[in-house]
């Protein structure tokens, strides 16, 4: 069986570029440079017709993630809105301010959801007991957990990660993501992954110009048809 690549978009052009490329599903988001935010109704039309499952982000602001009953209530919307757009699903994340899954919220922004499918984002890395986490997640009703292992890249939260995939035993699909590339995503082959999350992406040469004037960040990157290729290729030799 292959492995599923997700490719996180953040523009028309990235959707059509990870679908060229190959991407089995899409996380559609914005302000990727910020860990991704909820994209506009717009993006997520775009997405629902691009040809493969899409999912969208649900996070309102950057940041924590520990939510207003107002930025709650946006989410709830967001997620009808994703709905409505036609997407596959939705990627959720709350946490409480001990750090812990806010249960309650989560439950809530489920409940709304009722019949997407769900993935629980990397708000579960900065949990202080992640294999409570994840049988938090389970319970919630959650398809998969994208995580780097609570490591600021998948490779260096590998042997966490082993321990989440030992954990779940095929009752929740541990996705990992942050710092994956064609050329080290294989340093995963071992583990019997299922899915694996990805940018995919390359500099742009305009963004310097565009940093300067205050319009985007420092290193502006776009999504590479080249690169998803060259990931997927790299996962069917795992």
């Amino acid at each position: 069986m292959s492995v599923v690549l997700e490719v996180c978009v953040e523009t028309p052009d990235g959707i059509a570029a990870a679908v060229a490329g190959g991407a089995a599903r899409l996380e559609v988001c914005a302000a990727l440079a910020l860990g991704g935010l909820t994209p506009s109704p717009g993006m997520m039309r775009a997405a629902a017709g691009c040809g493969v499952p899409a999912y969208a982000m649900v996070r309102p602001r950057a940041g924590d993630f520990v939510w207003s009953a107002a930025e709650v209530a946006a989410m709830r919307a967001d997620i009808a809105a994703a709905r409505a757009a036609g997407l596959a699903g939705v990627v959720l994340g709350a946490l409480r301010p001990d750090g812990r899954l806010d249960s309650a919220v989560l439950a809530a922004l489920v409940d709304e959801a009722a019949g997407l499918g769900l993935t629980l984002h990397r708000c579960f890395d900065l949990v202080p007991d992640r294999a409570e986490a994840l049988e938090t997640a389970i319970a919630l009703g959650f398809w998969r957990i994208l995580t780097s292992g609570g490591a600021e890249t998948a490779l260096a939260g590998r042997p966490a990660i082993a321990a989440l995939l030992h954990q779940a035993a095929g009752r929740i699909v541990i996705m990992p993501g942050a710092g994956l590339a064609p050329e080290n995503v294989t340093q995963l082959a071992g583990l019997g992954l299922r899915e694996v999350h990805g940018s995919c992406s390359m500099a742009a040469d305009e963004a310097a110009r565009i940093a300067a004037l205050g319009f985007g960040p420092a290193v502006l990157r776009r999504t590479s048809s080249d690169v998803v290729r060259a990931m997927v290729k790299a996962l069917a030799q795992m």
